[in-house]
């Protein structure tokens, strides 16, 4: 509760060949040993991430991953958990060497043309740090195999054994960083929808889901977002919104309630004063909410025997009356009669997206809003419709107008 949350962390992911020293670079970065090191190739099996803070450009999460060279059945499922990582990937630092060897190996091989590849069809900054470079023959080596290298990459030399060249790496990395960062500007949570001095009430429900002692994070989220643009937060729960409203001197100027409680908060919020959830806050912060009111139309289109796929960020232990596996499938078999649901949660995403005539997603509050978009891309490229937790439940309650018309005025 006293860090970043990782969803809202800028990702540098680093990608490289076996033994390259990917590991041993990432401890270096961070100052302390965050990954696993071995002369052992194939060390790394499964993506670790590594908080930390990037002064000044602020909170990263620097992710080491498996080699993209690795082989065999095993090493083949290990680089696909690597190249997974892209999804969620804001800025990419490509670990190669510049190793003594004979006959020479090239520092940008069809391993290393793969990721800058990629990087380019993503449109993801990327950084290549050349490690190993602890002798005079490695650093002419080097010299003589980046002549053909696209000059708009920049080059770090370094040596994580000893250190050299890191902090020119690091620098090098908040550039690029905070040059990509302005090229898309955060969306904020609230603070755009709001003015300072306003008051927003907060609805939020204190159920069996609630973690013990806390709220949960798109909650906490939203306060430190008015509080940023010097709002009042007033937060209550649903049994005491009407002593709220009563309590305060002027109307707030916005309501936000907990998807789940959306009739409920409805019926005693007057339409004078505007409405919204918390899920649908964060279609727009994370995702594309265009796209998503889009996919409520496949909502009323569905006939029985079509197929759902209800996707969550999180990986939360479901309880009897679980709004993604109960509620949402109960209340679309009221609608439209038997229908054929799927699930996926945390970072698992299905192949077969055209398989499906609807997606629903949670808010997304437990992924980077990368990701998120890319989702939205693959879907988009696959042409599934798709819509969000509090989107369809505003819909199916007949207020999705109201919950979005703080949106339409703030465009």
């Amino acid at each position: 509760m006293n860090s970043t949350p990782r969803s809202e962390r800028f990702h540098i992911v680093v990608f490289g060949r076996r033994n390259v020293g990917k590991s041993s670079l990432i401890n270096a970065m961070a100052n302390q040993d965050v990954s696993l090191v071995s002369s052992t190739p194939g060390t790394t099996t499964d993506p670790v991430y590594k908080s930390m803070e990037l002064q000044p450009f602020g909170p990263v999460v620097l992710v080491d991953t498996a080699g993209i060279d690795d082989i065999g059945s095993l090493g083949e499922q290990r680089t696909k958990r690597s190249y997974a990582v892209l999804n969620k990937a804001d800025l990419i630092v490509l670990v190669t060497e510049a190793a003594e060897c004979n006959p020479p190996r090239p520092v940008i091989g069809e391993h290393e043309d793969r990721i800058i590849k990629l990087a380019r069809e993503r449109s993801l900054p990327l950084v290549l740090a050349v490690n190993k470079l602890d002798t005079q023959q490695a650093r002419e080596a080097l010299n003589a195999s980046l002549m053909c290298l696209d000059e708009s990459i920049p080059v770090c030399a370094v040596s994580a054994a000893n250190r050299s060249g890191v902090e020119e790496l690091l620098e090098t990395i908040k550039k690029v960083a905070e040059k990509a960062r302005q090229a898309q500007p955060e969306v904020p949570i609230i603070g755009d929808l709001v003015n300072p001095g306003d008051t927003v009430i907060l609805v939020c429900p204190i159920d069996e889901e609630a973690p013990k002692a806390r709220l949960i994070l798109p909650q906490v989220q939203t306060i430190r977002d008015l509080l940023d643009h010097d709002a009042l937060a007033f937060v209550v729960q649903p049994n005491r919104l009407k002593d709220a409203l009563k309590s305060l001197k002027r109307p707030p100027a916005l309501v936000v309630t907990d998807s789940q409680a959306f009739k409920e908060v409805a019926a005693m919020v007057p339409e004078t004063i505007p409405l919204t959830s918390f899920s649908i806050l964060f279609a727009r912060h994370r995702g594309n909410l265009s796209q998503l009111l889009d996919g409520i139309r496949a909502v009323d289109s569905l006939k029985p025997g079509d197929r759902v796929l209800i996707a969550e960020a999180c990986t939360h232990h479901p309880i009897a009356e679980d709004i993604g596996r109960v509620k949402i499938p109960r209340w679309l078999k009221q609608r439209v009669g038997d229908l054929q649901f799927s699930w996926c949660s945390g970072g698992d995403f299905p192949d077969n997206l055209d398989s499906y005539n609807l997606v629903i997603h949670c808010g997304g509050c437990m992924i980077n809003r990368k990701q998120m978009l890319n989702r939205l891309a693959l879907l988009q490229s696959a042409g599934v419709p798709v819509t969000n937790y509090g989107l369809l439940i505003s819909h199916i309650n007949g207020i999705l107008p109201r919950a979005i018309e703080v949106f339409q005025n703030h465009r």
